[in-house]
């Protein structure tokens, strides 16, 4: 295998240009940290934009920050924090969970190319609704620019949007233009006890239902909460229901008092504050209870939240299973053991009509053999087609990371 490693924009169109001309196909290379996510790429040549690296420009009154696409994200997030700001769709960190991966190693361009978002997700948005522009490098060798600085800059295509969750099979982005916001003054965690996951769900979606403002709602069986290096959660050792709270600190104090008072035919409650209170989410975020079942595959699921118990249930009766919900349930982390196929079949018939699943860890050859993705429909996989072909005319760009043939 050959390696491009350009070291500008114009340098990067150019081996852009050449594998267009050539046929040639390229896996995209941010920090390394995704290759494990996705389809295995299987390719002569690699196109590392390690030195596309740097912060070119960050306006904290404008809420506003540029970068280079392979700029550490641990760089941007600690500038940020300087000015006590943040990225607000709360990027995961991987790195335990993805084989070859390390933690801290992801970039902005690869957290925004994967359209990744943390526990913040049903709050603020998802990573694409915070990504303002870029400036990118077409399959056709073609340098292009989109979006802008300010968030109503749309007057045609949202190209941002497209590219966010398009895996770099679209175009090489080589800098990108983000929205920031302040972060809150003061952040606390009520916790839920003794829980099972229907009861479970009724506190989470009471609790998002009251005007209190929650910004985090997750659910860890006992199982997995006996796991987490906060120690009012390990040790309590019983299932637990966990709702965030941020804001101006009388403000919070209030919310999380009445939020125990309102939930209070749930189970017992506790709080966390300050470090434990971070670290729980940071573990969330990074799906962190699941990290250590390496010898599980591991999925991630996207659905309707009232659906939740039920597909548990159901794939917990064929496998023998480990799960989380977060997103107020909107979200199942699932690990599962002793399927031939990884659940593939079983996990997607459960949520047919109702959400779409992820394969998340795997060995290489159980995500050659099945869907990574969920499949789609033949009218939408068509327009993926056209869409791929409109940008990458010779497939050269990450060709099959996510379909097969694309």
């Amino acid at each position: 295998m050959s390696e491009f490693i350009p070291a500008d924009a114009e340098e990067l169109r150019r081996v852009v240009a050449w594998a267009a001309g050539d046929r040639e196909p390229l896996e995209v290379i941010g920090g390394g940290s995704k290759r494990a996510l996705g389809r295995p790429p299987q390719l002569p040549h690699s196109l590392a934009l390690a030195r596309l690296s740097g912060i070119l420009s960050y306006e904290p009154n404008e809420l506003v920050l540029t970068a280079r696409a392979a700029t550490p994200l641990a760089l941007i997030e600690a500038a940020l924090a300087e000015r006590d700001q943040m990225l607000a769709f709360e990027p995961p960190d991987w790195g335990r969970l993805l084989e070859g991966a390390a933690p801290g190693a992801q970039t902005i361009g690869g957290v925004l190319a994967c359209n990744l978002s943390g526990p913040r997700r049903f709050k603020a948005g998802a990573a694409r609704d915070h990504f303002l522009g870029f400036a990118a490098v077409s399959g056709r060798g073609e340098a292009f620019k989109a979006g802008g600085k300010v968030v109503k800059n749309v007057t045609g295509y949202d190209l941002s949007k497209l590219m966010a969750g398009a895996f770099g099979t679209l175009a090489v982005m080589s800098e990108v233009t983000v929205k920031v916001l302040p972060r809150p003054e003061e952040t606390r965690t009520v916790l839920v006890f003794d829980t099972d996951v229907e009861r479970a769900l009724a506190a989470m979606t009471g609790a998002l239902s009251t005007p209190h403002e929650v910004s985090g709602a997750a659910f860890l069986p006992v199982e997995l909460a006996r796991g987490s290096s906060v120690s009012t959660v390990a040790q309590a050792r019983r299932s637990i229901v966990a709702l965030r709270v941020e804001g101006p600190g009388p403000s919070v104090g209030y919310r999380c008092a009445a939020l125990r008072r309102e939930l209070a035919g749930s189970g017992p409650s506790d709080e966390l504050r300050g470090q434990e209170s971070s670290v729980l989410w940071r573990e969330l975020r990074d799906a962190g209870p699941l990290a250590a079942e390496h010898r599980r595959v591991l999925w991630r699921l996207s659905l309707a939240p009232t659906s939740a118990p039920a597909i548990v249930r159901r794939i917990a009766e064929s496998y023998d299973l480990r799960y989380f919900l977060d997103w107020g349930g909107g979200l199942l982390w699932l690990a599962v053991a002793g399927a031939q196929d990884g659940g593939a079949v079983a996990i997607r018939a459960a949520i047919a009509g109702s959400g779409h699943a992820t394969l998340l860890r795997a060995p290489a050859a159980l995500r050659l053999a099945v869907p990574v993705f969920e499949p789609e429909p033949p009218a939408l996989a068509a327009l993926t087609r056209r869409v791929k072909e409109s940008f990458d005319p010779h497939g050269i760009l990450n060709p099959g990371r996510m379909y097969r043939g694309i």
